[in-house]
């Protein structure tokens, strides 16, 4: 085609009954490529600037900027090619058309802007995230009614859209949509086309087509926000057999068997996949035990690891009088990994954590274990724990609930007390939850309840103050509320006021303290998966022995286990976790995952595998934990990472993880 016939019909397209369908679709692309670049020079220092993978970006990002665009306004242009010609100018099509357009454009506008944020925390486009919290409007509202200037946000987008609206009336776009009464044949030699190939796109395409390198921000940035919601939408949960690499399930559970065996430990099950091991002690305790998992609590705050700022005098004072886990690394990205790995003790499994699926009541847990010891588990949280499903999961596995309570029941299948918090015992509350000050309060009150009962009793806290907005009670620190440090010093604060104040209890001397973080503050980074932003600080305060540091790499799944351990307990178990004091030195491994992507770390070797069925190795740098890509795999390592993911995977689809 002639660069004059293209002109001449660019300018029928733009100057015809579909001049608005291809203004606004034009406007998303061009809007989008802006995002793209401004994405691009942001994480530059991540970026990898091969001149191949910039020009695959772009064209990649162009073709799902045009299906995106085009299924946003796809019902409007099927309303151009069936509305019929004697009513084109109507009362009822300027009407609709209005509307239509409007709602769109905010929606357009909205996405858009949206992006900046997630990108700035996750370095990803939309995606399994941005879905879950599409579920909790409660918590997602406030949380953006706090965080930002609604009002203004509002404001700014109903300007963008009459702005839009402004421009398209100056260049008469309007006049042309109710003006030019095209026939149906006419009609359809525009329509029609771009109908089709939007519907053939929108199929064809896949988000992973835009995952061609092992740079994750390369890859991210050749997507759209849009389609990427989309997608991660459609793929929540993945099916490990459909998608990941696998080998025999016997191979699968005789490697698994062989390595979660620890040197006290005996098989109790002959079934080649059966798991239940007898773990046996000595001089055994049985003191309180209490789970504090902070919030987003990075091991780079702490100054035992380089921060010149004094974020945590109180958590680095208690460090230094604990078992203090220095080399330690969470599952995932998200709360609810982290409560998977505390209370399951299992690899994290693709898709979505264990703690968000159907089915997950009487799991084998740590909640197991401890009902065996005749403990009273409680879960405590300072918000509704109607969030992500958490107070199904921790009510199916029989822990007392202690919540904000909003009104959001618990299932009808779930047999177990629950508390309400009530307004009189808060004095501050965020889009979150209570302030960590008010949520200790908590635990303390049922901990005096329950050591009435001569019963030893288990609290799972779960803080929510170092959280955006980060906001907290006034004057209680030296920084300023709405920062991620103001947040951190906040939380420190309010843990060392609560191990003060458990220490004027009676039960106190009785009671073992788990302090860890359930994921860092950030994941963002050039890897799928990058190792550093899993590393997480725990401790093990008020045991009976003397302090010391374990510098041995550890899983947090292995956490709960070496607690057990340090307790010398004898108990029955199905855990994936094992005590890092019971582990062979050489053996100790570290499982890093996120909704797609699945690791094993051992030594200076990660395996990663993902749901394109791809096995990957990468040296690991021993001090930034950047990684560097090997062409000759330690199959021994691939079929020892597999059979993990695998086998977990399989236990829970299959019920095996059930103790009922």
């Amino acid at each position: 085609m002639s660069s004059k016939k293209l002109s001449n019909l660019t300018g029928k397209v733009f100057n015809s009954r579909f001049s608005a369908f291809f203004s606004i679709l034009s406007l998303y692309i061009l809007l989008s490529f802006l995002i793209r670049l401004v994405f691009l020079v942001w994480s530059s220092k991540d970026v990898d600037f091969n001149f191949i993978y910039i020009l695959r970006i772009f064209f990649t990002g162009l073709l799902y900027d045009f299906i995106s665009g085009s299924l946003f306004l796809f019902l409007y242009l099927f309303y151009l090619l069936i509305f019929p010609k004697k009513w084109i100018g109507s009362l009822f099509d300027k009407a609709f058309t209005y509307f239509y357009l409007a709602v769109i454009l905010l929606v357009l506008y909205f996405s858009l802007l949206a992006e900046i944020p997630f990108w700035e925390e996750f370095g990803a486009r939309f995606n399994f995230i941005a879905v879950d919290y599409l579920i909790y409007t409660y918590e997602v509202v406030e949380n953006i009614n706090q965080s930002y200037p609604l009002p203004l946000l509002i404001a700014v987008l109903i300007g963008l859209v009459a702005l839009t609206f402004f421009m398209m009336r100056k260049y008469k776009v309007f006049k042309n949509i109710f003006s030019d009464k095209v026939n149906f044949k006419k009609r359809s030699f525009f329509v029609i086309p771009v109908l089709f190939f939007t519907i053939v796109l929108g199929f064809l395409m896949k988000n992973k087509y835009a995952d061609f390198s092992n740079n994750l921000i390369d890859n991210e940035l050749g997507k759209n926000g849009a389609f990427s919601f989309v997608a991660a939408f459609r793929s929540n949960e993945l099916d490990y057999e459909a998608f990941y690499p696998k080998i025999s399930d016997k191979k699968a559970y005789s490697i698994l068997k062989q390595n979660l065996l620890q040197e006290n430990q005996t098989y109790s099950s002959a079934k080649f996949d059966d798991i239940p091991r007898l773990t046996k002690g000595n001089g055994e305790q049985k003191p309180n035990i209490v789970v504090v998992t902070i919030e987003s609590f990075s091991a780079e705050f702490l100054s035992a690891f380089g921060n010149k700022d004094h974020l945590t005098p109180n958590y680095d004072q208690l460090a230094k009088e604990s078992i203090f886990f220095t080399n330690l690394y969470a599952t995932g990205t998200r709360t609810v990994r982290g409560m998977e790995a505390l209370t399951l003790c299992v690899p994290p499994t693709p898709g979505n954590s264990i703690v968000r699926r159907p089915n997950n009541q009487d799991l084998f847990s740590v909640a197991t274990i401890l009902k065996e010891k005749k403990y009273q588990p409680y879960f405590i949280y300072g918000g509704d724990g109607y969030f992500d499903n958490m107070n199904n999961f921790f009510g199916g596995q029989g822990f007392t609930i202690v919540d904000r309570d909003r009104g959001n029941p618990l299932s009808e299948n779930i047999k177990t007390e629950r508390f309400q918090i009530k307004d009189d015992e808060v004095s501050f509350e965020n889009a979150w939850g209570i302030c960590d000050g008010d949520l200790y309060n908590q635990a303390i009150k049922y901990a005096d309840k329950e050591s009435k009962s001569n019963k030893p009793f288990f609290e799972f806290i779960m803080t929510t103050s170092n959280h955006k907005p980060y906001t907290f009670p006034n004057g209680k620190i030296d920084l300023p509320q709405g920062e991620r440090d103001g947040a951190v010093k906040y939380t420190d604060y309010a843990l060392g006021k609560f191990i003060n104040d458990v220490k004027k209890k009676p039960w106190f001397k009785n009671t073992v303290f788990v302090v860890v973080a359930d994921h860092c503050a950030s994941s963002a980074g050039k890897w799928e998966i990058n190792i550093v932003k899993h590393h997480i600080p725990a401790i093990i305060y008020n045991l009976k022995q003397k302090p010391e540091e374990i510098n041995r790499l550890t899983s947090q799944i292995d956490l709960m286990p070496s607690l057990f351990g340090y307790l010398n307990w004898t108990y029955n178990t199905n855990l994936y976790g094992k005590d890092i004091n019971k582990t062979k030195v050489g053996k100790e491994r570290a499982f890093i995952g996120n909704y797609r992507t699945l690791g094993l770390l051992r030594n200076d070797l990660f395996t990663q595998i993902d749901d394109r069925k791809r096995v990957k190795q990468f040296t690991v740098s021993p001090t930034d934990k950047s990684l560097q890509e090997v062409n000759f795999k330690n199959e021994d390592l691939v079929s020892e990472t597999i059979s993990y993911y695998q086998t977990a995977s399989e236990r829970f689809k299959n019920g095996k993880m059930k103790t009922k």
